[in-house]
């Protein structure tokens, strides 16, 4: 039979964390090799530097923008530049009036193209529509097989539009893990292949479009409310609102009437034809595909299905100013220094760096050479993060903000506190008289519960900061949940099977007075005292006798008044026991 005790099972966990760290270095290096990664994390705006640009929004018609529209304005551009792949990017209002870009780097001709065009909303009947990940290679339909026109389409919604290289588009496209690269703007005039993005209640998915029919100049206005029943009363269904110019009316009108052919053949509410949807389509992108449930004539249609108030409103707004031909103008463009913000990362590299050596010698000097336990598990939990933000800086285009740093400089007290923990467990278990062996392991059942409780509490409190906070403590809160991670897996996969291999050697095991576990030192008294002596409560330690005394006067003092009177008369039970007993002697 195999061995499967405690020094193989921890041989097998470091063997595992070794395995991790080699694949994680070999993918990194992979990217570095081919030109894509870089050992070096990306630095965002404030440590590298970069481009600040200052918009000056317009409205076709030179009429005025409001407050709202230039928000919606900036909602955009932020949708913009996070799907062109620039992170950590600063957009902001200025004045009420501009626009502020701030960019890591230099902005190519591409961002910048992006940045000032204007919103292009239209839309598009529904040709094809699934789910969002793509087909894998071997489940992709054959050449031969691909749908092919038979003649030219003749209204948008029209199958003919679909030839192969457009199917063959749909079916590689994957909405799941979209790439970072922005497309040129579509031609209005041909289908168009799309996703729309996943929400918190519904999946992403994919479509084949037919050409624009609507343009989002003809809406003229879009509201959101509570949905009316059949009767007129108010539901708790939320619904939005679109009203149509003249022009849009008719289009509109044309369209449904062909939309709700599709949808009675398809058999009314109980089908399911694609071909009944019309895409709402932002910058080429659906955020919305509600069918025609019915022939809309007054330019006034109401899409329902599943709103919450802050959906409704959200669409509702996209509608509205979404459609507005705002474009902008490049008022002024200038450089941002790194060198505020690499002096601020030097100081910040300083600090950490005294912190790490503090750490360090408080180590050594408490617990000796178990001391360099901590230290070799600073230096796992370093790299494991190291390695976790570079490698996210290529797939993810993570950058680290100086407020990143500053989670990271933090992080090594948290990661030592829990390496405290252990040890002081393991100390408590030698007091008692215990062997290493044993000590280590119940030190370990001990202490697992209070460092899972301590990170359990880190990791939420980096989520709350990440998803409510804006800015750069959203760069700390990231760093601060990735650190408390990473301390878990060091704590489990290298310190605790550490121990328990140090605890079958014989500096540590038999307790060598330089190896931080002496339990003499610790003033621990042995089970067996020899000459056929056992070891008494009194003989304990007196740190270990003050912890019981201390425990037992926490236990009465939560004593319920039933609890104690009971108490009280077991006490004066055995008292008069003993009376009795020493009587008959």
């Amino acid at each position: 039979m195999a061995r499967t005790g405690p020094k193989n099972s921890a041989r097998r966990v470091l063997v595992w964390l070794g395995v991790i760290l080699a694949v994680m270095t070999a993918v990194l290096a992979g990217g570095t090799m081919s030109g894509q990664a870089s050992w070096a994390p990306k630095l965002a705006l404030d440590l590298e530097g970069g481009t600040q640009m200052i918009l000056a929004p317009k409205v076709e018609g030179g009429s005025d923008i409001n407050e709202d529209q230039l928000n919606q304005a900036v909602a955009i551009i932020r949708q913009r530049v996070d799907g062109s792949g620039v992170a950590e990017a600063e957009i902001s209002t200025q004045s009420g009036r501009n626009v502020v870009v701030s960019l890591p780097g230099t902005p190519s001709k591409e961002t910048r193209a992006l940045i000032q065009a204007s919103a292009d909303m239209n839309f598009r009947p529904v040709l094809q529509a699934g789910p969002g990940a793509a087909v894998p290679a071997e489940s992709q339909t054959p050449e031969d097989k691909l749908p092919k026109p038979t003649a030219a389409p003749t209204n948008s919604s029209d199958v003919n539009w679909v030839t192969p290289d457009v199917y063959k588009k749909f079916e590689t496209l994957d909405c799941d893990n979209p790439s970072q690269d922005k497309q040129e703007r579509s031609d209005p005039a041909k289908p168009l292949v799309t996703c729309e993005p996943a929400t918190a209640t519904s999946p992403a998915i994919k479509y084949i479009l037919g050409p624009v029919e609507v343009k989002g100049s003809n809406i003229k206005s879009s509201s959101f409310q509570l949905q009316q029943g059949a009767q007129g009363a108010v539901t708790n269904e939320w619904a939005v609102n679109i009203q149509f110019d003249e022009a849009g009316t008719a289009k509109f009108k044309e369209v449904t009437e062909r939309l709700y052919q599709f949808f009675v053949a398809a058999g009314g509410e109980s089908g399911n034809d694609p071909k009944a949807q019309f895409a709402i389509v932002l910058d080429d992108q659906v955020i919305s595909a509600p069918r025609s449930l019915a022939v809309i004539t007054d330019g006034r249609p109401q899409i329902t299905g599943g709103f919450t108030e802050d959906t409704a409103k959200a669409l509702s707004d996209q509608l509205r100013f979404g459609a507005l031909p705002i474009s902008f103008d490049i008022q002024s463009e200038q450089q941002i220094s790194a060198t505020l913000g690499g002096e601020q990362l030097r100081m910040g590299l300083l600090a950490g760096l005294i912190g790490l050596l503090l750490v360090v010698v408080y180590s050594l000097f408490q617990y000796r050479a178990l001391g360099f336990v901590t230290i070799f598990s600073l230096v796992v939990a370093g790299a494991l993060t190291y390695l976790a933000i570079a490698i996210l800086g290529w797939t993810e285009n993570y950058r680290l903000s100086l407020a990143g740093v500053a989670g990271l400089i933090v992080a090594i007290g948290q990661t030592a506190d829990s390496f405290i923990v252990y040890f002081e467990r393991i100390r408590d278990e030698l007091r008692e008289g215990r062997g290493l062996v044993s000590a280590v392991e119940n030190g370990w059942k001990r202490a697992k519960r209070t460092v899972l409780a301590s990170k359990a509490v880190n990791l939420l409190a980096a989520l709350v900061l990440y998803f409510v906070a804006v800015g750069n403590v959203r760069g700390f809160a990231f760093t601060l949940g990735l650190t408390a991670i990473a301390d878990l897996i060091v704590v489990f996969m290298f310190t605790h099977p550490t121990l328990q291999l140090l605890a079958r050697t014989k500096f540590f095991g038999e307790g060598h007075k330089f190896s931080g576990l002496d339990p003499k030192r610790l003033g621990a008294v042995p089970l067996y005292r020899g000459a056929g002596r056992i070891r008494t409560p009194e003989d304990k330690p007196a740190v270990v006798r003050a912890k019981n005394t201390g425990a037992a006067a926490e236990a009465e003092r939560r004593m319920t008044i039933a609890e104690r009177r009971l108490a009280e008369k077991q006490q004066q039970l055995a008292g008069s026991s003993k009376s009795t007993s020493k009587e008959g002697k």
